[in-house]
């Protein structure tokens, strides 16, 4: 029952957009439901929600805050030596179409904040070491989402 309410929600999200990781998250939440049931069920509803209500820059960014060296290895970037900054700095660099957009990407961030998939919505321009620069800001709800809505391997 569970998996159906799951493949039915996620098919009327999935009408609703055209965007590819949209679409992804949407099939991967709906393969991982089934593989992997143990997640509460209110939960996987309030994941697809989100997926549902967020634009394809809320996936990327969170997915980049999570692990920005992780994302960096996975896109083949190549991070300079910073000795202090903030992380917008690191974020800017790697996605380079949110170069100049402060105001888009700060909104998005307040927005997973809100919702619990960070655990801060001030840190993108506070100065710090490069080892505060890379940190992970998701949370742990953060971190389920990711991992309910990406592609398992292996």
């Amino acid at each position: 029952e569970v998996f159906i309410s799951t493949l039915l929600y996620a098919t009327q999200a999935a009408m609703r957009t055209h965007q590819d990781e949209k679409l992804a998250a949407l099939r991967n939440a709906v393969i991982n439901s089934a593989i992997r049931p143990s997640l509460d069920e209110n939960l996987q509803l309030m994941f697809l929600n989100l997926v549902d209500r967020y634009t394809r820059w809320h996936l990327i960014i969170l997915q980049f805050l999570n692990d920005p060296r992780q994302y960096g290895i996975d896109h083949k970037i190549t991070f300079p030596s910073w000795s202090m900054g903030g992380t917008a700095r690191v974020l800017e660099h790697a996605i380079p179409e949110l170069k100049g957009k402060r105001g888009f990407y700060d909104q998005i961030v307040k927005e997973l904040y809100s919702n619990g998939l960070l655990n801060s919505e001030t840190f993108l321009h506070t100065t710090m070491t490069e080892e505060g620069m890379f940190e992970s800001r998701a949370t742990d709800m953060g971190k389920q989402y990711l991992d309910f809505i990406s592609q398992k391997t292996g």
